[in-house]
């Protein structure tokens, strides 16, 4: 006898056994019960007499109240401006050379003193002007909310560029140009 004949044998006899459980199903089968028979006499309907003396209620009148009219608008009272009292400016306290050496790390002052910061202000702007004209419209009218926070920094950043403020500026249109990044992906 083989190895192969021996297993052959064993995975026929092991199909075979398998097939019978199979084909003998569960022992355990809940069976439906029997449907009633039907009903095969007519049922007479009764009808039910009404009562000889019914009580007439008769409904009370309800008082309503008065309808509303609209009447005209009362005025509200108007606010009176107020007078500004502008307080005085104190002396200009000019620094000393010594004071100017010593704010080596301080910030530096905007406008014209820093031509560089606000060229890039304004390439930052016309880039972000750029990449919202460049969305597509349906994009842009899903994130219709995203896109107008978009448009109030670019607008704001102009504002602080045209008066002079290139660091506002620049800071405004990199919070535009972050939240373009976030729209794009």
């Amino acid at each position: 006898m083989s190895f192969e004949n021996s297993m052959t044998r064993w995975g026929s006899a092991l199909a075979c056994a398998g097939l019978m459980l199979g084909a003998s199903g569960c022992r355990h089968k809940v069976r439906a019960a029997p449907p009633l028979p039907p009903v095969l006499v007519p049922m007479a309907l009764v009808d039910v007499p009404r009562p000889a003396d019914t009580p007439m209620l008769t409904p009370q009148p309800v008082k309503m109240p008065p309808m509303p009219v609209a009447s005209k608008m009362a005025k509200l009272p108007r606010e009176h401006r107020r007078t500004i009292v502008k307080a005085e400016e104190p002396a200009v306290v000019t620094p000393s050379p010594q004071a100017e050496a010593a704010a080596i790390g301080s910030l530096t002052a905007g406008g014209a003193s820093n031509p560089q910061a606000r060229q890039e202000a304004t390439n930052l702007i016309a880039s972000n002007e750029r990449r919202l004209a460049a969305l597509p419209t349906q994009r842009a009218e899903e994130q219709k909310g995203e896109i107008g926070t978009v448009r109030n920094f670019q607008k704001q950043a102009q504002d602080a560029l045209n008066s002079g403020d290139a660091e506002g500026a620049m800071t405004l249109a990199t919070k535009a140009k972050l939240l373009l990044d976030d729209l794009e992906k």
